[in-house]
């Protein structure tokens, strides 16, 4: 069955919480301290589980590591000697062989799905090929991750003997807490909870990047490490707006403005594409309005509406799916559009729910939501300021949102005659 609402939950995911009641001539050993210190981690979790959500928050931006000095490549005309199955021979790996794959977490901070502090200090450099699991090496796509772990450390001798030892042992006297890295060939699964505080949390791994087209005896290049598939932190991942097939604030011809728009092709129209399923049943007669503002010589500033519908997907088809990521607005009349004008887009984006019936974000902060290149728009050229080419947390490509939530996407393109 379908999950198409907010779950519903029988039992609320917390331990029982049970502090510690002192007393005049109380007797309390060991295990009494853990329990309290439990108590306070477990309410310190839940807390901010609860209230604020998981997820990265500054930080653990994966970097490449650059090519060692002495791992200079071999001449052109050297041909590079076949390298055994783990790299080595007799012990010793030889240099043109030497695996170089490597990357770089930068300091940062996480918080985990169970409430859990992640914490990076100094950063650290990741040999790809010895982290990833060898049944999984097959493969030139690794994800690279970050997890909540904990050691003890500093073992003491006990004063008083167990009652139930002959000797005392030494004992370990903390518990640092620290991270572990983890790098897998498999893609992993996506966190699909619409309820993330009532519902338990089956991946704790916190996932920084995707890295492509490893060639593990060369470096890691920069434009192969994809950071869009962490997760921000906060309670809920919102849907948002991550592609439309025309150049926000663009000129266009007539002609060129006509095949975008789809008014004389069935197969056109402007395209919106979303980061998650949207219901397909909220995609109504109003929520797309586009705009006519006359422009040209003389008195303008007329306006007037045009008619268009949804040509995917196809509402009126009893057969339609559920959901959809992407959807296409053609104009259905024929008004003629002329020298100056410019057209206005408007998504209500209110009024868009997504899998877990919360609203899309679509706020287009800039106006920077990505191009998707579709036959009517693969001539075009974006000709926009390059200055803010990441958004502010540094994990590009733009999409729409504020993290808020609903709001109006808006856009535009001017027409020219020529």
């Amino acid at each position: 069955m379908t999950e198409t609402g907010p779950s519903r939950t029988e039992e609320f995911h917390a331990p029982p919480l049970r502090r510690l009641r002192y007393f005049h001539g109380q007797m309390l050993g060991a295990r009494d301290f853990q329990r309290e210190q439990d108590y306070h981690r477990e309410k310190l979790r839940l807390r901010m589980r609860c209230l604020l959500g998981y997820g990265v928050v500054c930080g653990l931006h994966v970097e490449p590591v650059p090519r060692d000095q002495d791992d200079c490549p071999p001449p052109a005309d050297e041909e590079t000697p076949p390298a055994t199955e783990d790299g080595e021979e007799g012990g010793a790996e030889p240099e043109r062989t030497r695996r170089r794959a490597k990357v770089r977490i930068t300091p940062g901070l996480a918080v985990d799905c169970e409430g859990n502090e992640v914490v990076v200090r100094g950063g650290c450099e990741i040999d790809l090929w010895k982290a990833l699991p060898p049944h999984e090496r097959d493969t030139d796509t690794v994800w690279i991750g970050v997890e909540y772990a904990e050691r003890p450390v500093e073992p003491t001798r006990a004063v008083y003997n167990d009652a139930c030892a002959d000797t005392s042992d030494c004992e370990f006297g903390w518990t640092e807490e620290r991270y572990t890295v983890r790098v897998t060939g498999c893609e992993p699964p996506v966190d699909e909870r619409c309820d993330t505080c009532c519902e338990p949390c089956e991946h704790t791994v916190l996932w920084l990047a995707r890295i492509d087209c490893v060639d593990w005896y060369e470096p890691v290049r920069r434009n192969h490490i994809h950071m869009n598939v962490r997760r921000p932190f906060g309670r809920h991942l919102p849907t948002v707006i991550t592609g439309i097939n025309w150049i926000h604030g663009h000129t266009y011809t007539i002609d060129e403005a006509k095949d975008l728009l789809g008014t004389l092709d069935e197969d056109g129209g402007l395209v919106v594409r979303f980061s998650a399923d949207v219901r397909s049943d909220t995609l109504r007669p109003g929520v797309v309005e586009l705009q006519v503002i006359e422009g040209g010589s003389g008195r303008n500033a007329s306006t007037w509406y045009m008619g268009g519908t949804f040509a995917e997907p196809d509402l009126e088809s009893a057969e339609c799916d559920e959901f959809t990521q992407e959807f296409r607005y053609r104009q259905i009349t024929r008004e003629t559009l002329q020298d100056g004008d410019r057209v206005l887009i408007t998504v209500r984006a209110a009024f868009l729910l997504d899998r877990c019936c919360r609203p899309v974000d679509g706020t287009h902060v800039g106006g920077r939501v990505p191009l998707i290149r579709t036959g009517s728009t693969l001539s075009a050229e974006h000709g926009g300021d390059d200055r803010c080419d990441l958004p502010p947390s540094g994990i590009g490509p733009w999409t729409s949102g504020t993290g808020a939530g609903g709001d109006v996407f808006e856009s535009w393109f001017f027409v020219k005659e020529r």
